[in-house]
């Protein structure tokens, strides 16, 4: 297979799963409580195909997040009507979305903008401060890898993580899709959301830099969120090439790729290698993402 060639895949743990996504559709596939692997697909028509100015590089960036978000959250819906056999309500779905949207805002947009108040009389240098802020946000979302990562169903979470990686290695070099090839390959990749979200948290310190000294807490906060998809765009394009770079003999790439090896190291936390029935289902998944799209399930 021409590595050159082959159509990017992108996924995502689920619950008792993977879901798998290509470039005209997506699949999610589930062990079942019988041990079966149930498989679930849709066709895909990317934001970005409708509507061609959201392909535009640095806004690709911030489109692409929100809509992976989207769909991740309606498969990872789909995996625990599969696993637990019971339909989450759509009332309780959005309630989940709004206290997971609250708790970003809290934990790392108002605590850190409330130390940057706190701490801005004691230290007169802005630039030394807002590192001190990034800082602040860093740790913040490194303590809540580490506490996650204790819980036992979130382990067995990475470990379906790790069998996303490890069959997209195996995939993009072109070796068959078997289990046992895939055992072969390390669990972290670099264009995982992981790195994103690190590569994010590095460069909103650089970015927000630029904010300088603000009157308001909330005139902080709601700045900073308003540079989010800056953000998001620049760090979106960085993990893009970092992708490229582990595939193809390209010097910026490759560059690209060095710049987010500490996102590697991280997934040291949030992958896990993968069990041989964990694999099975993240096969399943990247077939079923890509076979022809016809006569799949149109959402």
């Amino acid at each position: 297979m021409n590595k050159s060639k082959i159509d990017p895949i992108g996924g995502q743990a689920v619950i008792e799963g993977v879901m798998m996504r290509g470039l005209r559709q997506v699949a999610v596939a589930v062990r079942s409580p019988e041990g079966e692997i149930v498989l679930h697909k849709e066709v895909l028509t990317p934001w970005r195909k409708r509507h061609p100015i959201l392909a535009l590089p640095l806004i690709r960036g911030s489109v692409t997040l929100v809509e992976s978000m989207a769909i991740g959250f309606r498969m990872l819906n789909v995996s625990a009507n599969i696993a637990t056999g019971e339909k989450p309500e759509k009332g309780e779905s959005w309630f989940a979305i709004a206290i997971g949207l609250l708790l970003f805002v809290l934990l790392f947009k108002v605590l850190p903008a409330t130390a940057f108040k706190f701490l801005q009389p004691f230290v007169p240098n802005i630039l030394f401060l807002n590192a001190i802020e990034g800082g602040i946000r860093m740790s913040i979302f490194l303590l809540y890898l580490g506490g996650i990562s204790l819980l036992p169903d979130v382990r067995r979470l990475f470990e379906y993580h790790g069998a996303e990686h490890q069959v997209i290695h195996c995939y993009e070099s072109g070796k068959e899709l078997t289990p046992e090839n895939a055992k072969a390959f390390p669990s972290a990749h670099p264009r995982c959301g992981t790195s994103f979200l690190l590569v994010t948290l590095v460069l909103s310190i650089l970015i927000f830099a630029l904010l300088g000294s603000t009157p308001t807490i909330l005139d902080r906060v709601v700045r900073q969120l308003l540079l989010l998809p800056v953000v998001a765009g620049f760090s979106y394009e960085l993990i893009r090439l970092a992708g490229k770079g582990g595939r193809e003999k390209n010097l910026i790439g490759r560059i690209a790729l060095f710049l987010t090896i500490p996102g590697i190291w991280l997934q040291g936390l949030t992958t896990r290698k993968a069990q041989d029935d964990q694999l099975e289902v993240a096969i399943a998944s990247l077939h079923g993402a890509l076979e022809d799209p016809a006569d799949l399930i149109v959402p």
